[in-house]
């Protein structure tokens, strides 16, 4: 016969595993409700389209609106959940930002301290309605979710990989050693016959220079990307340079630009080519680590996400 103890037949025990049986059974069945986020109001969507269509400068397709959307209220997310952990009680850029508020305001007491005067602006609830406090809250948040998972250090094969991958992006611009003669507007009829002359005399920059109108930027330029140029001069001028003859120790035009007319003379060219992978390693490294920063952030807010109800 094998003897049980005494306790498996006591009441009282069959009581407590009955409870804890149906406090189980409860919690797998009617969860507790999960805090809810949204919906957006249609002011704030409106904002995010008109947002989207000045830096792309076309309308939204309902499925971009819908991603916009989603991305707020994860962003609203993380603010809830800053507070829900009173992450804003114990941060110094929340605490001066809310008294800064309460001064302002005219609302702060002479007589009291900072401590008081912060905890009547929680009292008030200047914390929520805050644009500061909130996006210092969701700064908080994401240090927070790295923090607890922080991305892995992009490895040499990682960077040889994106290197190759980026070869062309990564190219070395062309770059121009240059000088020339510039003429205002007011004297472009002269620039056919000036510009013969200067050919026919076979004359140096320094010898044309005193035919030349004054220029702001000056008149020698060295080693310029055609990004460099296209500052000083504007883009129709450095694609007339960049389309023609790259030969040097001559006269190019005259080219226009967005200030006149320019005779170039080219002293050196150096023609694109692929950057070297030490010139450009630590630029990968950085863009990789942000990437993976960017992966790790978005992949612990959905995380987050999963404890949250959304309303779209």
């Amino acid at each position: 016969m094998v003897l049980r103890p005494a306790f498996l037949r006591a009441p009282w025990f069959h009581f407590l595993l009955l409870g804890a049986v149906l406090y189980f059974a409860q919690a797998q069945l009617f969860p507790p409700p999960k805090p809810v986020v949204g919906p957006l109001p249609q002011a704030r969507i409106d904002t995010l389209i008109g947002q989207w269509v000045a830096l792309t400068g076309r309308s939204p397709e309902p499925a971009e609106v819908q991603r916009m959307t989603r991305n707020e209220l994860e962003q609203d997310m993380l603010f809830q959940h800053a507070l829900g952990l009173e992450l804003h009680r114990h941060d110094p850029v929340v605490q001066q930002r809310l008294l800064l508020n309460m001064r302002f305001l005219g609302l702060a007491d002479p007589a009291a301290n900072d401590e008081a005067l912060f905890e009547e602006a929680l009292a008030m609830r200047l914390h929520l309605g805050d644009e500061v406090v909130r996006r210092r809250m969701i700064q908080v948040m994401e240090q927070l979710i790295l923090a607890s998972n922080p991305p892995a250090a992009p490895t040499d094969a990682e960077i040889q990989a994106d290197y190759a991958a980026r070869s062309a992006e990564l190219e070395r611009p062309p770059r121009y050693s240059l000088q020339h003669i510039y003429f205002n507007r007011e004297r472009e009829p002269e620039v056919p016959a000036l510009a013969k002359r200067m050919r026919t005399e076979s004359m140096t920059p320094a010898d044309a220079l005193p035919l030349s109108s004054p220029f702001l930027h000056g008149h020698a330029f060295r080693n310029q990307t055609p990004e460099q140029l296209a500052r000083l001069f504007g883009a129709v001028f450095v694609d007339k340079l960049t389309s023609g003859s790259a030969a040097t120790d001559t006269w190019i035009g005259p080219l226009r630009s967005a200030f006149g007319l320019h005779l170039v003379w080219l002293d050196d060219f150096t023609p694109a080519r692929p950057a070297r992978l030490e010139e450009v390693r630590e630029q990968l490294a950085r863009d990789l680590s942000q990437q993976a920063r960017s992966r790790a952030l978005q992949a612990g807010i959905e995380r987050l996400a999963t404890t949250y109800e959304f309303r779209l």
